[in-house]
């Protein structure tokens, strides 16, 4: 079964680097897992006044206010049919801080490939309230580059286009660095009125295991219907 980036980005898939190619591979039928460990060179967010917007990030797994270098870091990508039989594939990242009442942060989102709008819907956190709408393309050294665009807040009957000035753009590149060996990665959320809110950059290592069953802990707490 092809995977939701092999239907977003069609033949220009085969363009991506072949190890990247295999990361996004991964399908509900695939029965493997792909686990990467490693660190982020640096964690950065915004200006002080944005820093309200990541504190209720961190509320539901979005983002977080914690910042600093070489920090470790896991990712963890799997691929299942949701309740509603869409093919899903998780990004839950983890981060540890230096914080003791705070030791690990999580940044989860849960993508899809979505008939209805033609393209990748990232549902974020850990309720799926925010629906954001993804450009996936080939970057110029064979990664993988995710450009967020519209984004819709449901919340019970509630749903609305969220207003991107209160919120951001983010910027994803994903690479495979072959003189290292390693997956690389960086992150970019920017607001066009208060600019930098928060990013990420560094590399890691992908083991890729054989599952059954996605663990419980990583399922999303509600699952949306809207796209």
């Amino acid at each position: 079964m092809p995977s939701i980036y092999e239907h977003a980005l069609g033949e220009e898939f085969k363009r991506l680097h072949p190890m990247i190619q295999r990361r996004f591979s991964l399908s509900s039928e695939s029965g493997i897992a792909a686990i990467g460990k490693g660190m982020m060179e640096e964690v950065w967010h915004g200006a002080f006044y944005t820093l309200p917007f990541l504190y209720v990030g961190a509320w539901r797994s979005i983002m977080f206010p914690e910042q600093g270098r070489n920090i470790p870091f896991s990712i963890r990508n799997f691929a299942y049919r949701d309740r509603l039989g869409r093919e899903t594939v998780t990004w839950i990242r983890t981060f540890a801080t230096t914080r003791r009442a705070v030791p690990q942060r999580r940044f989860d989102a849960y993508m899809i490939y979505s008939q209805q709008r033609g393209r990748i819907v990232d549902y974020l956190g850990t309720h799926q309230h925010l629906a954001v709408d993804i450009d996936v393309s080939v970057a110029k050294n064979g990664g993988l580059a995710l450009r967020s665009r519209e984004q819709r807040f449901y919340e019970g009957p509630l749903g609305f286009r969220f207003p991107l000035l209160f919120s951001g753009i983010a910027e994803v590149c994903e690479w495979f660095d072959e003189s290292s060996g390693q997956f690389r990665i960086e992150v970019s959320v920017k607001n066009r009125i208060w600019g930098p809110l928060f990013g990420y950059r560094g590399s890691f290592e992908v083991e890729w295991l054989p599952i059954a069953d996605v663990p419980p802990e990583l399922l999303p707490k509600r699952v949306e219907s809207r796209e």
